[in-house]
């Protein structure tokens, strides 16, 4: 039992929702279970063994003071470390807050603001120290997150393609909404991995899994004007769960 490689799974400031989905595997971590250990996971065990881990998942943006010294830490345990989520891969939905004067929502949540340790800026986990991998998503795929683990196991690369959800739906045989109804999509310039979800069901993709490789956001944001979006539309498409994303972020009018 001590021959095998450890896993670690930590949580930085999101939903959890990406941890959910390492424990949606069900059937699938039974079949791991022979071949990994799980050394530290606190949303599924109080059990925590000491360090250092082969493979560490990391879920959750940097947002307070402790944060920055806490993922050093983790950095310095994990042989492998891997982020997962759009909070751990571009700071999440809470980096609105890099935009926005950090003071005043801090005053208008908290009714002692100044008992709140909080840093002004949401930011990924790649900023603060080296990431080995990052696994998109909000949440991530269950199937990517297993592919991830099976090919550390195996040692090699995740064969996880860095292509847009359009070519996802055009396996499905989907109608392009976008073309067909004129609706608003970030299908062409976002990461492929949720199965095309929402045009699934005739509505836009919402940039869940973040920009792919190349994404040209140029060319979809005048299409998204010729079809009749402000400015300021296409700003608020583009400012959900990976609003500070490269890629997304610099082509926002508002940044």
């Amino acid at each position: 039992m001590s021959n095998l490689p450890t896993l670690a799974v930590w949580k930085f400031a999101s939903c959890d929702g990406c941890q959910l989905t390492l424990l949606d595997c069900e059937d699938e971590l039974l079949s791991l279970a022979g071949q990994v250990r799980i050394a530290h996971f606190l949303e599924a065990s109080s059990e925590v063994l000491a360090g250092p881990y082969d493979l560490s998942l990391v879920e959750g943006s940097i947002s307070t003071p402790a944060d920055t010294l806490r993922i050093c830490e983790v950095r310095e345990q994990s042989r492998l470390l891997v982020t997962i989520g759009a909070c751990a891969t571009s700071g999440g939905i809470q980096a609105l807050r890099n935009y926005a004067d950090f003071e005043e929502f801090r005053s208008a949540v908290y009714a002692s603001p100044q008992y709140i340790e909080s840093l002004a800026t949401s930011t990924a986990i790649a900023d603060h120290v080296r990431v080995d991998f990052e696994l998109r998503g909000c949440p991530i795929d269950k199937h990517q997150l297993l592919e991830l683990i099976t090919a550390f196991l195996a040692g090699r690369r995740p064969e996880i393609p860095d292509t847009s959800v359009c070519t996802q739906c055009k396996r499905r045989g989907l109608t392009c909404v976008m073309v067909a109804h004129g609706t608003p999509c970030l299908g062409p310039v976002t990461h492929a991995g949720c199965g095309a979800l929402c045009p699934a069901v005739d509505r836009g993709c919402y940039g869940c899994f973040g920009p792919m490789a190349g994404a040209n956001l140029p060319a979809l944001t005048r299409q998204l004007r010729q079809g009749g979006m402000s400015a300021r539309e296409v700003d608020l498409v583009l400012r959900t769960f990976n609003v500070a994303a490269p890629g997304f972020a610099e082509h926002r009018e508002d940044r």
